[in-house]
């Protein structure tokens, strides 16, 4: 596959789907940048060869599962020629049966755009024209109304990619380009697009695989790499802001425990603190405090931890995009077998662990919050950073939403992949739950953001409090870049706003950039 376009704007890139694999940066750019699919000639002919072999195989006497059978725990029917299109899609009318609030725009193009993938290995057996009108679908910017509740994660996320297939069909409804609900077949229509009428196998091809949770787990991965940076930085930031020492960052203390997260945490949080006035202000011996606490010493330690933690679940995230997940599948040497390779285990335990790694990153850039609040920890500060404390609380409730937000992601982060329920009739009686598992992954990575917005805005009040001893230069920019949204210290203020300015300033990559910009960032 390649972006052969640069940028991810809406119409600014293109990705072409072929035999080989994805990558992350192109399954970002389809499902929020609006890039546009086009089917190679590698996919157009592996598509037409594995559709040979299906229709060979309807044609044959021997029973084929989901071509001339039933599915699930109805496999054992045999279906007769005549009935086997009227199979597929009563398969698909009968699985697009999910529940719940609609899923967000961006999860279900990348889900759309990773089956598509699938089909173009020329392992589902797929007609051509079901591949295009599926790249038809992302192209025209119609997005299937895919709601919340309906897979276990195995068999694939069969519910989700239902409604997809559903919408293929003319049928359900869909979200067209401008967001406008709208009946499947008027916005295929309005977009010059034709429903499919599925042959056979082909509804079991488009619903049978692990697209939902894999491209949720590829969007959170996306989306830690930057917050786990932005957590060096208002770590860095607390450290300061309470007289901390940078010390216990040095590489040889890191080295000493060889985990490569925790020493380009530790590096980072070195970087950010160089050249700092405040930190040399209490470098001397007049300076009596032997250690810091926890949550400041110990941070390279757990945002490390968090990061190889995202290093092992990007692995099987790349292992996943290269993967052809169908069953039965096309085999390259031609047979048809039926496998259990749309198991979610191997995507559900690392959605888990990550909701893990999130809750602790959130848990301890809390505390550090609360440290500044503290007027016995503080060092100096007052009381909750309150410009008249008593008359003004300061951002005592800031502190409060920060801690309601680290308990909710605690609860996120139980891990549903432990918690099989068994299902059709016992025949699918173990499943991975992994669609569960991205769902609340996708709560904890917009749940750690405001944690961190908090720290930051709570970080940047102190280091002007600090005052006339000034932050170090990258500390620094990233104070002055929440100034250019925030104001600073003084009588309180309508916080939420403020809160909700620090957390964009962080998704769109602002405050790390401002760090960066004085000093490479890991």
């Amino acid at each position: 596959m390649s972006i052969t376009a640069t940028g991810t704007a809406a119409g600014a890139a293109e990705v072409v789907v072929g035999r080989s694999s994805l990558t992350a940066e192109e399954v970002v750019a389809v499902a929020r940048g609006g890039a546009r699919v086009h089917l190679g000639d590698d996919a157009l002919k592996a598509l037409a060869d594995g559709r040979d072999r299906v229709r060979a195989l309807a044609e044959g006497e021997q029973p084929a599962y989901g071509v001339s059978t039933g599915f699930g725990a109805l496999a054992t029917r045999h279906i007769a020629p005549d009935l086997r299109a009227r199979l597929q899609r009563s398969l698909v009318r009968s699985h697009a049966a999910g529940s719940g609030p609609e899923v967000e725009r961006e999860v279900v193009r990348a889900l759309m755009l990773l089956r598509l993938r699938t089909l173009a290995s020329g392992g589902t057996g797929v007609e051509p024209a079901t591949a295009r009108a599926l790249a038809g679908l992302l192209n025209a910017g119609i997005t299937p109304v895919v709601l919340e509740y309906g897979s276990l994660g195995c068999s694939g996320d069969l519910a989700p990619l239902s409604h997809v297939a559903l919408a293929l069909m003319g049928e359900g409804e869909v979200r067209d380009a401008s967001g406008e609900l709208r009946p499947a077949a008027d916005a295929l229509r309005a977009a010059g697009l034709e429903p499919v009428e599925l042959g056979a196998k082909e509804g079991l091809a488009l619903i049978n695989g692990t697209d939902g949770m894999l491209g949720m787990l590829l969007l959170a991965c996306h989306d830690l790499e930057r917050l786990l940076r932005t957590a060096d930085v208002t770590a860095a930031m607390s450290v300061e802001a309470l007289l901390g020492t940078d010390r216990v960052f040095a590489a040889d203390l890191q080295d000493m425990r060889p985990h490569p997260g925790q020493a380009d945490a530790a590096a980072n949080m070195l970087a950010l603190l160089d050249g700092s006035p405040i930190v040399a202000s209490h470098r001397g011996p007049e300076c009596t405090r032997v250690q810091d606490a926890y949550s400041l010493r110990c941070a390279p330690q757990v945002a490390g931890a968090a990061r190889d933690t995202l290093a092992h679940a990007r692995t099987v995230a790349e292992r996943e995009l290269a993967a052809v997940i169908d069953n039965p599948v096309i085999t390259p040497d031609g047979r048809v077998e039926s496998n259990g390779n749309f198991h979610g285990a191997p995507v559900g335990y690392v959605l888990d662990f990550l909701a893990i790694a999130a809750a602790d990153v959130a848990s301890i850039a809390e505390r550090r919050t609360d440290r500044m609040l503290d007027v016995a920890r503080s060092h100096g500060l007052p009381a909750f950073l309150a410009d008249d404390p008593g008359v003004d609380s300061g951002h005592m409730i800031a502190q409060y939403t920060q801690a309601g937000l680290v308990s909710e992601m605690k609860r996120l982060a139980a891990p549903a992949s432990v918690d099989s329920i068994p299902s059709s009739a016992m025949q699918e009686d173990h499943v991975s739950m992994g669609w569960a598992a991205a769902r609340t992954l996708r709560r904890s990575v917009a749940a750690l953001t405001d944690v961190l917005a908090v720290e930051l805005l709570t970080a940047a009040r102190a280091l002007d409090l600090r005052s006339p001893l000034e932050p170090g230069p990258a500390t620094g920019a990233v104070r002055d870049a929440v100034r250019t949204r925030v104001p600073g210290p003084g009588p309180d203020r309508y916080l939420a706003p403020e809160i909700a300015e620090v957390a964009a300033l962080i998704t769109d990559g602002t405050a790390v950039e401002a760090a960066a910009s004085v000093t490479p960032l890991r």
